[in-house]
């Protein structure tokens, strides 16, 4: 695993944990709407007898479930990446990849926060990935 391939994990993971949150809203308005029943009698029924909302609340119970397992991996994988980030030696290379990969600026914001060009800001980060040594068994997502 390359230190670029390494650092990306968080942001991908992010976007997942983002993506199950929305899913997981959709749930909880689906469980929340009431739907009308028939009033005539019905003769034969193939379906179980809980009403619809039983599944959406199941599913909502598994997704919180799988969300917090993404959440706890993510604050995992942070805190190793803070400590592979302190240990590159150069503090400018340090401030690009925690602007970078902690806090997901783009690269026009952290040229404007470190006062440079973004061009430079790609060099150091170049260099910060070179320098970065990744842990022996790293976090996988």
């Amino acid at each position: 695993m390359t230190s670029k391939e390494y650092f990306r994990q968080a942001y991908r993971l992010d976007q997942r944990i983002n993506l199950n949150i929305a899913e997981l809203d959709e749930l909880r308005a689906m469980a929340c709407n009431i739907t009308s029943s028939a009033l005539s009698e019905k003769v034969a029924r193939s379906r179980d007898g809980n009403a619809p909302f039983v599944k959406a609340i199941e599913r909502i119970t598994k997704l919180e479930q799988e969300i917090d397992a993404e959440v706890d991996t993510f604050v995992n994988l942070k805190t190793e990446m803070r400590g592979v980030i302190e240990s590159v030696e150069d503090r400018n290379e340090q401030l690009i990849l925690h602007y970078r990969y902690i806090l997901n600026y783009t690269w026009e914001k952290i040229a404007e926060l470190l006062g440079t060009s973004v061009r430079t800001i790609h060099r150091w980060h170049d260099s910060a990935l070179r320098n970065a040594v990744i842990p022996k068994s790293p976090t996988k997502i």
